[in-house]
């Protein structure tokens, strides 16, 4: 393996980690983070020797899904940093991984629900808003959930799954 292939393999977890510790700390994701995974993926997809119809199909469902993260965002279900999140995620993931995204996306969203929401009602708050001030914004009974923790999850979950990765792995 390259280590240009290395690099590559490296952007997309980081930049997830950032994202999710960003919006776990600030309820904010950055523009900049969605902006170098998207940046970043036709380098990656070009070093991976991605087919045409593959890489067409990955840009649609990137597509795809900024749309539906829009969506999403205009009904108030989810901030704007996420809807991009979501997008750039579904962007290097492509179609076969898709599903399981959304799918370990869901359930990390879940058990991030039920562990605010088991903070936030316990005995551990006193705890914790002795913590560092964004830790009592995260335990807040009125904060929102920082979802792109949950995304980040998500996409580093299916990541074995994508067809980028493992032709990058593979070069």
């Amino acid at each position: 393996m390259s280590v240009l292939a290395l690099l590559f393999l490296a952007v997309f977890p980081a930049a997830l980690v950032a994202a999710a510790v960003k919006d776990v700390t600030s309820f904010t994701i950055p523009n900049r983070i969605p902006a170098l995974l998207a940046l970043a993926f036709l380098p990656a997809a070009l070093l991976a020797h991605l087919p045409a119809a593959a890489l067409g199909l990955h840009l649609a469902v990137g597509a795809g899904a900024l749309l539906l993260g829009i969506g999403m965002f205009a009904l108030g279900w989810c901030g704007g940093g996420d809807a991009k999140l979501i997008a750039a995620a579904a962007l290097w993931l492509g179609w076969p991984a898709l599903l399981e995204f959304g799918a370990w996306t869901a359930m990390a969203g879940g058990a991030l629900a039920l562990a605010l929401i088991t903070v936030r009602r316990g005995v551990l708050t006193p705890y914790a808003v002795r913590g560092p001030a964004w830790m009592g914004r995260l335990i807040a009974s009125d904060a929102g959930l920082p979802y792109g923790l949950a995304i980040a999850c998500g996409a580093i979950a299916a990541l074995p799954h994508a067809e980028l990765f493992t032709a990058l792995a593979a070069g």
